[in-house]
């Protein structure tokens, strides 16, 4: 037979989360109606991009250095996420762990290199 009480804490904890999520995503919501900032009018309900209306149909085809600035920026990320352990873990490492960390470094300095010197990320 299964003690159902050990899974209590877990209930418990799946109550206070819905709730609280709900209360965020419902107070605002209910405030907002009551004290009267609920008004929407044309000029609320337009679409807009970055503050100006939008001029263009949504489903054009993008830039291709849209996409590259996005990878560039994912690579990137990622080197910040694999520097943070490696530093914290350069005492266990040693010389070893740093020689890996900078060549992994120079690959992607080349890379940012490359990437300059063909102009991906020039804008015109």
């Amino acid at each position: 037979m299964v003690d159902l009480t050990q899974y209590l804490p877990i209930l418990l904890f799946l109550g206070v989360a819905l709730g609280l999520s709900t209360l965020f995503v419902f107070l605002p919501m209910g405030v907002a109606r009551l004290t009267g900032a609920h008004k929407p009018d044309a000029q609320k309900m337009s679409e807009y991009e970055c503050g100006f209306p939008a001029f263009e149909d949504a489903r054009d085809r993008f830039d291709v250095r849209f996409y590259l600035v996005a990878i560039s920026f994912i690579l990137f990320d990622l080197e910040a996420s694999f520097l943070f352990p490696w530093a914290v873990s350069l005492d266990q490492t040693g010389w070893v762990g740093w020689g890996s960390m900078m060549i992994f470094l120079a690959i992607l300095a080349v890379g940012l290199a490359y990437e300059w010197k063909k102009g991906a990320l020039d804008w015109e």
